[in-house]
């Protein structure tokens, strides 16, 4: 399990199943809503009462949404964050912001890393002044993002906590 602890069964009367860090759980939850938007064609098909609603965070009445944007906590309660590349390759950036491409192995999983952007749609330069730690006054002017090109893999059970932030259309679709 994340954050330090160990594995545990659990389970009883002959019942043994191998728990996972919740975070992992979260993670797989949020790929498997992904997948059924990006499935229906990122249609939303009211009628289909298992069919988690995309687009739920913010607004219920939001259709044609295929990401849930999300960001982890490191063991510390820090961010976790990853670089990226802008697409007209002029940053070399930072960002915590994440979209579930897959889940595998258990608990491992490909993150696509998401360009934070302002209301104008320029690129938030996360970083503090000396390029140490994520500023959180820069966070605070995020308020849209961009698919990036760049992916990582990561084991889901490295980390404490994790907070959906938005559903967007990134036109994963298209």
């Amino acid at each position: 399990m994340g954050c330090g602890r160990g594995n545990n069964d659990v389970g009883g009367a002959g019942e043994h199943h191998h728990s996972r860090g919740c975070v992992c759980e979260v993670v797989r939850a949020i790929l498997e809503i992904q997948n059924a938007a990006v499935q229906d064609e990122c249609n939303r098909c009211t009628t289909n009462c298992f069919l988690e609603p995309l687009g739920g965070i913010v607004s219920p009445a939001r259709s044609n949404v295929d990401t849930r944007v999300f960001t982890l906590l490191n063991k510390d309660g820090s961010p976790f964050f990853a670089t990226f590349n802008t697409p007209n390759g002029s940053c070399h950036c930072v960002s915590i912001y994440f979209r579930v491409e897959d889940v595998f192995d258990g608990c491992c999983a490909t993150l696509r890393v998401l360009i934070p952007q302002d209301d104008n749609g320029h690129t938030v330069d996360l970083l503090n002044d000396y390029g140490t730690a994520i500023d959180f006054r820069q966070v605070c002017k995020v308020t849209q993002f961009e698919a990036s090109d760049s992916c990582i893999t990561v084991d889901l059970d490295c980390f404490c906590a994790v907070q959906c932030i938005d559903d967007v259309d990134l036109g994963i679709c298209d």
